[in-house]
């Protein structure tokens, strides 16, 4: 195989890209999206701090958050089964746009307010963990089975670049140009990206769908539980989170090695690491394997992090957070694939509804446990302490889950199902365009 081969084939699928006029437009919507939302999420907390001047004040910015949106996020996983998808994306995204021009009215004021910088804060995540259930349940409607891997890689690409220039865009506006030019963009942003949602075709509920209940979340966890795979992947990310989630103490490790100037590096180093393996990730459509991407993805997240904390050198320390984010990036690829392809199309949104909880509660509940272990043991002990921890939970994880690590896409009950599903979804497409077509050519010859 030549050098030019090869590096094609490291560099990302884009097969889904071509495939999915859906894919295009929801590609395009999350990347007006995540800047239009870096805007105003690095303005928010620096217009709390400018009005207040208190840590408290701007910490108290989480506790609000953190509660819409796991609340939100299990209900609007049972929304997403029960109503059509593109209209729940339409409309909370809309809803997300009119909280951003309360927030540039809000700065326009002569005496700009407190209390509405936490009302919004608070609908932000309501709306948002409404919404992200519908989204992520969408993919496996618009994407074809065996393109879910490049799907998510794509998305996670997306993400990263956004992660990398969002803030760095969004400082330069707010520090140029102040809050109302910050929130004006987002209200602009979100504007573009209503009108992307509205190009999304249809995605109504699957025939005999109920109405939203906790009987039927409790029915999604009761599923979720009955599936060591699928609990495999939450509970692997959980671990990870909690035990190696050290972003909190950067400070103090920063200050430790004398090294306050690399502060913002070691904040996006784990995105640089992210977004490499993005941009090589043409490899990953390849791997049937995918709960070994979760599992193994994991473990050098663990191990990364307990590096940065051995390690008494800066430029290792970020090299470490740079393999950290690589994979973590790594391990979310395997979970997506494994949840879009086993998971039934009436279950998607509230299986999806539990990811938000993963991905919210962990990171939280880390940032506790290496604040409290840092106070107790001292800054570098918690990092490499808790990337220690990290790979021996990922390790008991794989002992009481080994279908999670023998996972394997062409041999899964579930996911050959859920193949067949689509499979035959799409015939009967195909078939009902046909005969549609032929109606329309023996009209035209009547």
């Amino acid at each position: 195989m030549s050098t030019a081969r090869r590096l094609r084939d490291l560099l990302p699928d884009l097969s889904p890209w071509r495939s999915s006029r859906d894919f295009r437009t929801l590609f395009f919507q999350g990347a007006v999206t995540f800047f239009a939302s870096f805007m105003a999420m690095i303005a928010l907390p620096l217009q709390i701090k400018e009005l207040t001047q208190s840590p408290l004040a701007v910490g108290a910015m989480g506790a609000v958050e953190l509660v819409p949106l796991v609340v939100f996020g299990l209900y609007g996983g049972a929304l997403a089964d029960a109503l059509d998808r593109r209209r729940l994306i339409l409309l909370s995204e809309a809803g997300l746009g009119v909280l951003a021009l309360l927030l540039l009215v809000n700065a326009l004021l002569p005496d700009p307010l407190l209390w509405p910088l936490y009302v919004v804060a608070a609908g932000v995540s309501a709306l948002s963990g409404l919404q992200r259930p519908a989204l992520d349940s969408l993919m496996a409607r618009i994407v074809p089975h065996d393109q879910m891997t490049a799907a998510a890689a794509l998305n996670a690409l997306r993400y990263q670049i956004g992660a990398i220039a969002g803030p760095a865009l969004a400082g330069l506006v707010v520090a140029y140009a102040g809050y109302a030019a910050a929130y004006a963009a987002t209200v602009a942003g979100f504007a573009v990206s209503v009108a992307l949602c509205a190009r999304l075709s249809p995605a109504p509920p699957s025939p005999g769908a109920e109405r939203p209940s906790l009987r039927g979340i409790a029915e999604g966890a009761r599923y979720a539980w009955s599936r060591p795979v699928l609990l495999g992947t939450y509970a692997v990310d959980l671990a990870a989170m909690f035990f190696a989630f050290p972003n909190t103490i950067f400070p103090f490790l920063a200050d430790e090695l004398d090294a306050v100037w690399a502060l913002g590096l070691m904040y996006s180093a784990g995105a640089v690491g992210s977004l490499l393996l993005g941009v090589t990730s043409g490899w990953t459509s390849r791997v049937r394997r995918h709960g070994l991407f979760v599992v193994c993805g994991a473990a050098v997240w663990g191990l990364a992090v307990a590096g940065a904390g051995w390690s008494a050198n800066i430029w290792v320390v970020l090299a470490c957070l740079a393999a950290a984010g690589a994979g973590d990036m790594l391990s979310g690829l395997g979970r997506a694939t494994i949840w879009n392809q086993t998971i039934p199309e009436g279950l998607r949104g509230r299986l999806a509804g539990i990811e938000v909880l993963s991905y919210s509660v962990g990171p939280q509940l880390g940032q506790v446990r290496a604040g409290a272990m840092a106070g107790w043991t001292g800054t570098r002990p918690a990092f490499w302490g808790g990337g220690l921890m990290c790979m021996a939970a990922v390790g008991a994880l794989c002992a009481l889950l080994p279908s999670l690590v023998t996972y394997d896409a062409e041999t899964d009950p579930d996911a050959l199902r859920r193949r067949g599903e689509r499979e035959a979804a799409q015939a009967q497409e195909a078939q009902g365009a046909q005969g549609a077509q032929g109606a329309r050519e023996a009209g035209t010859a009547a």
